[in-house]
């Protein structure tokens, strides 16, 4: 078996070393890659938009399954160019990728199909948008309407400060073409978790969930990220809780997206808040959290490469159930300094052996590249996740900064916070 993942993140390495790991003996190639990917297998140097172009890749190598990782790739239209080839593909086409790539698209879609999420407006110009917030108590979420790296949300605490986002987002263009319109909705309160489904177009397999950190520094405070942290399991997360997100959010979503003729092929993520009433939706996401996956692929137990390819060929009803890990796994990410703003990339990173000798710990590469002299250097704003399991969540979040703890690299930083909310209870 041969499969072809498609990114550079820490997602993508984490599915990689998940799927290197099946009793199938894949072999593991990737576009771009990264260096932890390229230590699985070969990489080739096509950027995840390049569909057409990835698409024929896939061909000329003969891949039995394409495994798509971000959702830049998904929103470009790749399934759509690999189905035209007959090459089995996990990931969403173009048009059932707007659940990610569109949150206006996202929130109609809620309204159409009976999906609870906040209450919302769209807007194209500034003055309509601050008018609206006019009536209206804070805080206030703002959002960009297309893809903007997980950090087009804005939760501005003053009337002030939902102001100057909407300059930022309608007129600087902060998030470039993403900030063509924005999305304006009602805070909820409660608890966030993110939950994962495998879904092949009519049938849908509860995962997991985790409880992501957005925010960039301790404490919950500073800018949103695309995450800088996540714990498996989320103590939020209950039974009852799941039962009621497939039934209220996930399967209604897997019934519309079909009657809408976009039949939803690959990972759902539904980011929720969790109050007294059940859950809400907050948005949806067609892709595996990052750093969500890198906890989950820690604790599955089961070959990862036949459920995803049964996924791909719409056969999931069929697949075995998955097996998990009792033991919580923790991720901290290993972020550069600048982020999410701006960045320094180019700095040196040493001890990444050390850190993975560190029992329990496995690290995870994002936004790194091997220079001309085989040095390990920042190229991205998130740069490594550093992943622990444990007995205890305790125990794993011990682990993972013990890991931490041996990498060289003063041009990074941390939060060292994570899973606060669950060692709290």
């Amino acid at each position: 078996m041969k499969i072809l993942i498609v990114g550079s993140g820490g997602r993508e390495h984490a599915l990689g070393w998940k799927l290197a790991q099946s009793p199938l003996a894949p072999e593991i190639i990737s576009t771009p890659g990264n260096p932890g990917l390229a230590a699985l297998g070969r990489t080739f140097a096509l950027k995840v938009e390049q569909a057409a172009e990835i698409a024929a890749l896939a061909a000329r190598e003969q891949v039995d399954l394409v495994v798509i990782g971000p959702e830049s790739a998904a929103a470009a239209g790749l399934a759509d160019h690999l189905k035209t080839l007959g090459v089995p593909c996990f990931g969403p086409s173009k048009a059932a990728a707007e659940l990610e790539a569109s949150k206006a698209f996202m929130k109609e879609f809620c309204v159409r199909h009976g999906v609870p999420t906040a209450e919302y407006k769209v807007f194209d110009d500034a003055i309509h948008a601050k008018a609206y917030l006019g009536g209206r108590e804070p805080p206030f979420v703002i959002k960009a309407d297309g893809l903007a790296a997980g950090k087009g949300v804005v939760i501005a605490e003053t009337r002030a400060a939902a102001d100057e986002a909407i300059n930022e987002i309608l007129f600087l263009r902060k998030f470039g073409a993403a900030g063509q319109r924005i999305v304006i909705e009602d805070f909820l309160p409660g608890e966030e978790a993110s939950f994962f489904a495998l879904c092949d177009g009519e049938t849908a397999i509860p995962l997991i969930a985790a409880q992501d950190h957005k925010r960039a520094y301790d404490g919950d405070k500073g800018p949103n990220t695309g995450g800088m942290g996540a714990y498996s399991p989320a103590p939020i997360f209950t039974d009852t809780v799941r039962d009621q997100t497939m039934e209220q959010i996930i399967l209604p979503t897997l019934r519309g997206m079909k009657a809408e003729g976009r039949p939803f092929v690959g990972v759902l993520f539904a980011g929720l808040m969790i109050s007294a009433d059940g859950p809400k939706l907050i948005e949806f996401n067609v892709r595996f959290g990052d750093p969500e996956c890198q906890t989950l692929m820690r604790r599955m137990k089961s070959d990862l490469a036949p459920i995803l390819l049964a996924a791909a060929k719409g056969e999931l009803a069929q697949a075995p159930a998955i097996e998990w890990d009792a033991r919580p796994a923790v991720t901290v990410v290993y972020a550069a300094q600048g982020y999410p703003d701006e960045p320094l990339t180019g700095s040196v990173i040493r001890g990444v052996e050390r850190a993975d000798a560190v029992e329990n710990v496995v690290v995870f590469h994002a936004g790194t590249r091997t220079d001309d002299t085989g040095l390990l250097r920042a190229a991205g704003g998130r740069v490594l996740n550093v992943t622990a399991i444990g007995d205890t969540l305790q125990a794993a979040v011990n682990s993972a900064y013990a890991g931490v703890q041996v990498i060289d690299w003063p041009g990074g930083f941390c939060r060292r916070d994570i899973a606060w909310r669950a060692l709290a209870t």
